[in-house]
């Protein structure tokens, strides 16, 4: 990997859904996330880096270090033993590992760095999000959670959303006695007609620095995965999504030139006067406030 970046960043995310569910709740039937109080709709910051997520694995395809440790069917335990492995570790029992981490942190007071710099050499969600490594975890290890630079919030819409629930029919009955009973199965899915999400985010270069090394190179690779998270992961559920402005601000220096409200505050989102419903981006006006950032951050459009 390159050398850890060296200045603060923060970041600005619009994106839209139309006539689809951007982010289902589980615990609500799957329909779309809403704030009760204000009625405006929800995206969590875990569904936005699962999109980050698979646009790396599906562009990087498992490259040297950019593995992907959270991610389908592979048990998070089989991802540390690779680092394990490294170290000498070749037991693959579960309690036989943790056995043997505690054995050699008492040989080597050095483990624990070993053991946080090969998983973020290998693993970009690790260097970039950070994780917590129940493995390592369990044998006592400092190194068990790792604080990535990279933090999301959750995103917000602008206006306050509608979840509307469409039933739906399908041809294809499911079994043969169903079937002697009637011609069509009967469904539903909520959707949202249309809907502006706002998230914003932050960049640690101090993080970066003293702990998982996130590099210049890794920085284009998010830049370029928060642009196309959408663009692979279409599916009938989601409807017509789109990530329509990214604006990063780039701190002059390490630790940063501002607090990051005054250059979130700077970014103006507003729904034009005339439109009642908006039902597309161009009901929007995005205005950035230029004299509100300071001359030491650069701010840019990267879409």
């Amino acid at each position: 990997m390159g050398e850890a970046i060296k200045n603060r960043y923060e970041f600005v995310v619009l994106f839209d859904v139309e006539n689809g569910n951007p982010n289902g709740d589980p615990d609500s039937g799957n329909m779309p996330r809403i704030d009760p109080e204000s009625g405006l709709g929800l995206v969590t910051d875990v569904c936005l880096k699962r999109k980050i997520r698979n646009y790396v694995e599906t562009v990087k395809e498992d490259a040297k270090g950019y593995k992907i440790y959270i991610k389908e069917d592979v048990p998070l335990n089989r991802s540390d033993r690779e680092a394990c492995e490294s170290l000498g570790i070749t037991e693959t029992e579960d309690k036989k590992v943790t056995e043997a981490l505690k054995k050699l942190k008492k040989s080597d007071k050095d483990v624990d760095i070993k053991l946080r710099d090969y998983m973020c050499d290998n693993f970009y969600d690790i260097r970039t999000f950070g994780a917590v490594m129940t493995t390592f975890v369990k044998a006592s290890l400092n190194c068990g959670q790792v604080r990535g630079p990279v933090q999301l919030g959750f995103a917000r819409s602008i206006d306050p959303i509608v979840s509307q629930e469409v039933t739906i029919t399908r041809v294809a009955i499911t079994t043969e006695k169903d079937a002697e009973n009637k011609s069509t199965e009967m469904g539903r899915k909520n959707i949202v007609p249309y809907g502006l999400y706002r998230v914003e985010g932050y960049i640690s270069a101090n993080l970066a620095r003293k702990v998982t090394g996130f590099s210049e190179e890794d920085l284009d690779l998010l830049w370029e995965a928060i642009i196309n998270m959408v663009e692979n992961d279409h599916s009938a559920a989601r409807g017509k999504m789109a990530v329509r402005e990214l604006i990063v601000f780039k701190h002059s220096k390490e630790l940063g030139d501002c607090p990051a409200y005054k250059l979130f505050d700077a970014v103006e989102l507003r729904k034009k006067e005339e439109i009642e419903y908006p039902r597309k981006y161009q009901d929007y006006t995005v205005q950035i406030h230029e004299e509100m950032i300071p001359d030491s951050v650069e701010m840019k459009r990267m879409i």
